[in-house]
């Protein structure tokens, strides 16, 4: 028998948001990002194109400060949608850089709350 796997879901990561889209932004993936970025992912903004690319604060390119949340998966150059403030969104369906400690999403979830956006 076959056995089903299933990704992330659009805003399946959201407890609770502003009204309307209070929230959320338009925003588009940077270019230099390589396959997709899943719903759910913490994003940062790369300083020299002012797309949304993977928070990691061991890069020096701008995705080092936590810019919000990605609600629907994408890839370069897509437009998509980012919760950039007052919100509740899921901790453990939170997506972080490959290879995250646990201190990095410490401070990475601090930053977070500093946007208005709470993980519980």
């Amino acid at each position: 028998m076959a056995t089903l796997t299933e990704g992330k879901r659009t805003a399946d990561f959201i407890v609770s948001e502003a009204n309307g889209y209070r929230s959320r932004e338009k925003g588009i993936i940077d270019t230099g990002v390589t396959g997709t970025i899943e719903p759910g992912t913490v994003v940062g903004i790369v300083t020299a194109t002012g797309h949304y690319a993977t928070y990691n604060p061991g890069n020096a390119d701008g995705t080092e400060t936590v810019a919000g949340v990605l609600y629907e998966g994408g890839a370069a150059d897509d437009e998509r949608t980012v919760m950039v403030r007052d919100c509740e969104v899921r901790a453990s369906d939170l997506a972080w850089f490959d290879g995250a400690t646990t201190n990095q999403i410490e401070t990475g979830t601090e930053a977070l709350a500093a946007l208005g956006i709470v993980a519980r």
